[in-house]
């Protein structure tokens, strides 16, 4: 059966899952912000607008009258969803769902509160002054966030109280949305920061996609890696804590639960996408028989799923380095050459400083072994080879 997909926000992930879509037949309105987005460049209608623009986003809806409402970003007049969901639209996950984890307050309040998930230390601040306070209160070092943002944008990690002025205004500056207020957490001192991609289906089965070890700088994904090497148990808490949270935000669909995993303080919930990953590229290397981008189209219209995972991978992002240039890439034959690699260009028609252009993919075979380490250079040496710049 077709259905009618309106997309909110199209970015890179958003132009994987509407190739899937496509695919598997469907019909999708690709939106956001700026025109020719990536994910407009491949579904087959486009809607220019801000999606905080509620009105602008309920014309849109009646203009198209979609089957099914997918969101791909954060920066959404979400309360609009409750309204969609009750005219019969399909909202992936669940309004619910998208309420919660667009504002890490929610969902923070949810999985430490409500659920008892092992959390890091936290508190909130909407001043400086409060800020100042939090942070003597939790102790340094300690990471600071927008409630509402994406990508990493506006987080700081603080180690005294002199560079508290400074991570405030980065995360104000960088918040999505119209919530001015702040998220001190305590820094935990992790072994390894995992993702763990987990599929809610119709049929209230929930599956996991093997745990993708990641690699943040400033909160923002740089590499990432599958399987990732952490133990048996470790994981078992860590399917346990992703089941629970997501049965409570209810809904059908393709989560990204990030956890640290200390070796000697065990699991810590740390947040939730309720959509692909960005950590969940490295799932274009052909790692697993489905990429999280076709477990997501699947799941969303109820379809069989079955999760096998072939084979060890990394990816590593390409990023600009200068901003306001319609791009263009050098160094892609270079990557080429590499054993086992492969290159995604988003195709985003202007660069900003630091942004997220290409990432670089790689798999193991029989030679490489298991070495995870040696996918991971040879990802990151992909990437290093490519250059953005001024067409």
């Amino acid at each position: 059966m077709i259905h009618k997909i309106m997309l909110l926000g199209s970015g890179e992930l958003g132009k994987e899952f509407v190739i899937a879509a496509k695919r598997l037949g469907q019909y999708v309105i690709a939106c956001d912000s700026y025109d020719n987005a990536p994910a407009m460049q491949v579904a087959d209608e486009r809607e220019i607008f801000s999606m905080l623009d509620g009105d602008a986003l309920t014309k849109a809806v009646e203009k198209h009258k979609p089957d099914i409402i997918v969101p791909e970003i954060e920066a959404i007049r979400t309360e609009r969803l409750y309204d969609f969901e009750k005219q019969g639209i399909q909202v992936v996950p669940s309004a619910r769902a998208v309420n919660y984890t667009m504002n890490r307050k929610a969902i923070r309040e949810l999985a430490a509160k409500e659920l008892g998930l092992q959390t890091a230390k936290y508190k909130y601040a909407k001043t400086i002054d409060e800020l100042k306070n939090a942070a003597k209160e939790i102790g340094f070092p300690c990471i600071i966030k927008p409630l509402m943002s994406s990508s990493g944008h506006g987080q700081s990690m603080v180690k005294n109280e002199t560079e508290l002025e400074a991570a405030w205004n980065n995360a104000v500056t960088n918040c999505r949305g119209d919530i001015i207020e702040v998220i001190v957490e305590e820094f935990i001192n992790f072994d390894i920061e995992i993702t763990l991609l987990t599929v809610t289906q119709k049929s209230g089965k929930t599956l996991f996609c093997a745990p993708i070890g990641h690699v943040q700088k400033s909160g923002d994904y740089r590499e990432s890696y599958q399987p990732a090497p952490i133990t048996a148990e470790q994981l078992k808490t860590a399917q346990e804590m992703a089941d629970k949270v997501t049965r409570s935000l209810t809904g059908c669909g393709i989560w990204g639960v990030e956890f640290f995993i200390s070796n000697k303080n065990g699991v810590y919930f740390s947040e939730l996408s309720p959509r692909p990953h960005d950590t969940g590229m490295v799932t274009l290397a052909q790692t697993q028989n489905l990429s999280e981008f076709e477990l997501h189209a699947r799941t969303i219209l109820g379809l069989p799923i079955t999760i096998q995972q072939f084979r060890p991978g990394a990816s590593a992002v390409v990023l600009a380095e200068t901003p306001n240039q319609i791009p263009e890439y050098t160094g892609v034959e270079e990557a080429l050459s590499l054993k086992n690699t492969d290159v995604r260009i988003f195709g985003k028609p202007i660069t900003k400083d630091h942004r997220r252009m290409a990432v670089a993919l790689t798999y193991g075979d029989a030679e490489d072994g298991s070495d995870i380490n040696v996918l991971r250079d040879r990802a990151k040496a992909a990437a290093a080879k490519i250059k953005v710049v001024q067409k």
